[in-house]
């Protein structure tokens, strides 16, 4: 997918959350052109307010903004599924109530190797570990393991028109390319599983690549379509408290590193269903591996290295990669490289980038030798994000009208 799934943040108060993000976003496409970086917006008056003496005793504990975010077990975990998702997961947990899991139902939507599904799923798994992400702060979970995100998703289909889901860029490109015969209706259908995935944990935003706004948008709809049809008086009337169905979430679009680029086009995506793997560094891939990807990337005949050259996208995108594996500042990479010519610079990168996945290469192996332990993290994740997702799932069904159980 690069459909690198969701996400929510902060310490707001859970009945300020939708009154604080929903200011200024009105109409469908307004978050997009609102042009405001979603984190800018957390400094809600509400949030900040000082309570007085008697407010301090009685008023309960903010929880935090929720989180939730994932990405597909297909191939092998890339840079930029690092870059772009896993690695900003780890500073989120510190920060909010995280759920990240591994969208094991997505990754069936285009042709794959059955045998190699549950391989892959758990070894999605050990590199979230291996990257940082901490079971005792986050929720570590397989999406399939949580049976709550398929039934939402039907309940959801229900209400979700077709033309909203045939607008989706990504199911007409895909579809596209693999022709009528081979394509399933879920290739279709999916972003309505991926709205399900976000809406059941009443999610406060969600940290999206800037390709996937197009999905958050839709997922607004969707929330705001159930809203409508199903919440406030009617779900009352039904026996429920009334009152929004669902959060309507915000998106959060990292500064740097949302989109890692092809190691052999700049303007195209690093993906996991490329067909040279020449195009990607693996987090798993060997020092010699990472070392001839980066000496064979695609370059220019420009002299220097700078950022913001718009006819040097390839350069652009070999900075951003330096600067974020590094935990430099922009100007810092640029007083550095700005004089390198490639030869220096893909050694400088190329040595930035073993000394950085070396680590998370050795834990994942660590992790790997340990299948109990591994399976009882994700076994409590998939408790705790159960307990969310259930009482979601049955305010959805009582609102619908459904024989309670």
């Amino acid at each position: 997918m690069s459909r690198a799934l969701l996400s929510h943040v902060l310490h707001c108060p859970p009945h300020f959350a939708y009154t604080c993000f929903r200011s200024g976003v009105g109409a469908r496409g307004g978050l997009l052109a609102s042009g405001i970086h979603p984190l800018r917006r957390l400094n809600c008056s509400a949030v900040e307010a000082v309570p007085g003496p008697s407010e301090e005793a009685s008023a309960p504990p903010a929880r935090k903004k929720r989180v939730v975010s994932g990405v597909q077990p297909t191939g092998l975990v890339h840079l930029g599924n690092y870059l772009g998702a896993i690695k900003n997961w780890v500073a989120l947990q510190d920060l909010y109530e995280t759920f990240f899991f591994i969208v094991d139902l997505h990754a069936i939507t285009l042709p794959y190797e059955a045998p190699l599904l549950s391989k892959a799923t758990r070894s999605t798994a050990a590199i979230y570990l291996a990257c940082g992400v901490d079971s005792s702060k986050a929720s570590i979970f397989v999406q399939s393991h949580v049976r709550a995100h398929v039934e939402l998703m039907w309940l959801l289909s229900s209400s979700t028109p077709i033309g909203w889901l045939n607008r989706m860029i990504q199911f007409k490109e895909k579809s596209r390319k693999a022709g009528d015969e081979n394509v399933g209706v879920a290739l279709l259908t999916y972003p309505v599983l991926m709205a399900s995935d976000i809406l059941l944990y009443q999610s406060d935003l969600v940290p999206v690549g800037e390709d996937q706004t197009q999905h958050l948008e839709l997922t607004r709809e969707i929330a705001e379509r159930g809203n409508n049809l199903y919440g406030g008086r009617k779900w009352k009337k039904l026996g429920g408290r009334g009152g929004l169905l669902f959060k309507v979430p915000e998106a959060l679009i990292p500064p740097a590193g949302a989109r890692v680029m092809s190691l052999t086009d700049g303007l195209s995506k690093m993906s996991k269903s490329a067909s040279s793997d020449q195009s990607r560094i693996n987090l798993l891939d060997p020092k010699d591996v990472i070392a001839n990807k980066i000496k064979r990337c695609k370059t220019d005949s420009f002299p220097g290295m700078e950022f913001d050259n718009p006819e040097r996208p390839e350069c652009r995108n070999l900075l951003s990669i330096y600067q974020i594996i590094t935990g430099k500042t922009k100007e810092e990479v640029v007083s550095e490289c700005q004089h390198m010519n490639w030869g220096t610079f893909k050694t400088t990168l190329t040595e930035a980038l073993i000394d950085h996945l070396q680590p998370i290469q050795v834990r994942y192996e660590e992790i790997m030798s340990d299948p109990a332990y591994l399976d009882n993290v994700l076994l409590e994740g998939a408790g705790k994000a159960a307990e969310i997702a259930d009482i979601t799932l049955n305010n959805v069904y009582q609102a619908m009208g459904f024989l309670r159980r």
